[in-house]
């Protein structure tokens, strides 16, 4: 269980006195609720520089609203972010502005950068969450959103269907992957291995985001597994558009949408291309020795490119 104890002058940027009484009353609260539940985390709104014995929590809380670039560059956010001590909740994060519509394709990829970022700083922070969620179009206060309503119609914008590519993430585990390109500065990626609970098939998602102007041609070469992964059975999903406003409607409810493909002669080195202004997942199937021997060995990808 968490519980949030925050001060809304800490989001307004009010400070001193008020800062003092909450700290004050915050000390109070925080032993109360240990002293009954220790077993429920406390989340502070906090900085996480604030955070110390006297002034404990267990983890710190952060929002994130920006612009779709700024989104992108991001994806670093928690590189640097010392391991030990609490880890950090996103518990909003949206990109905001003239870019984002109603909800962007440009958007979309500049949370989905973002996400991969926070996928590969697992070990500093706990979860995410996108902000707001639901929209009733006849009574909008907030672009954009992930899920737009009315009395009898519903669609998911593109950062909805980009939420997607991450729902195997919970529970997965992480591996290393590199990119090594040169002077290209718009990718994006991670890998992790999943077991599918309804086939109990395993694979190794390689996730790759473009955020340029430019078709890449990617060589993966994937080590650290022997003879793992099936020829066939793997599976290509990409999430684009033709043009970076792009947004879905009641009218036109899948313009951006995922798309899947099968990957045929899957191995351990391949040659793909990457759409511009891309999100793409190559999901490859592992057979059931190789599954077994993840225990024992730590596959690393490593994604040269070209344009």
């Amino acid at each position: 269980w968490f519980l949030h104890i925050f001060s809304m002058d800490g989001h307004t940027g009010k400070q001193p006195l008020s800062k003092l009484l909450f700290l004050e009353n915050y000390r109070k609260f925080y032993s109360a609720i240990k002293a009954s539940y220790p077993d429920i985390k406390i989340i502070s709104s906090c900085d996480r520089s604030t955070i110390s014995p006297v002034e404990p929590a267990d983890l710190y809380d952060v929002h994130v609203y920006t612009s779709s670039g700024d989104m992108f560059s991001k994806s670093s956010m928690f590189d640097s972010t010392p391991r030990g001590g609490p880890k950090a909740i996103v518990s909003e994060y949206a990109v905001t502005g003239n870019d984002a519509g109603r909800g962007t394709l440009v958007a979309a990829l500049a949370e989905a950068a973002f996400l991969i970022g926070l996928e590969r700083n697992s070990d500093a922070v706990e979860m995410a969450s996108c902000a707001p969620l639901f929209v009733n179009d006849n009574d909008r206060r907030w672009s954009p959103d992930a899920i737009v309503f009315n009395s009898w119609q519903h669609y998911g914008c593109p950062n909805y269907w980009m939420l997607h590519f991450f729902k195997e993430s919970s529970g997965a585990s992480l591996h290393p992957s590199t990119i090594q390109v040169s002077n290209y500065n718009q990718l994006v990626a991670s890998a992790i291995t999943w077991q599918n609970s309804k086939d109990g098939n395993t694979y190794l998602k390689i996730k790759v985001l473009n955020f340029g102007n430019k078709a890449i041609d990617l060589s993966i070469s994937i080590t650290g597994l022997e003879n793992e992964i099936q020829t066939f059975g793997s599976v290509k999903t990409v999430l684009t558009s033709g043009s970076l406003r792009d947004e879905n409607s009641f009218q036109q409810p899948d313009k951006v949408v995922p798309v899947e493909s099968p990957i045929s002669n899957a191995r351990e080195e391949m040659s793909l291309v990457l759409d511009p202004y891309s999100l793409t997942s190559f999901d490859l199937l592992l057979d059931l020795k190789s599954s077994l021997q993840m225990m024992h060995s730590v596959p690393e990808s490593s994604l040269h490119s070209s344009m």
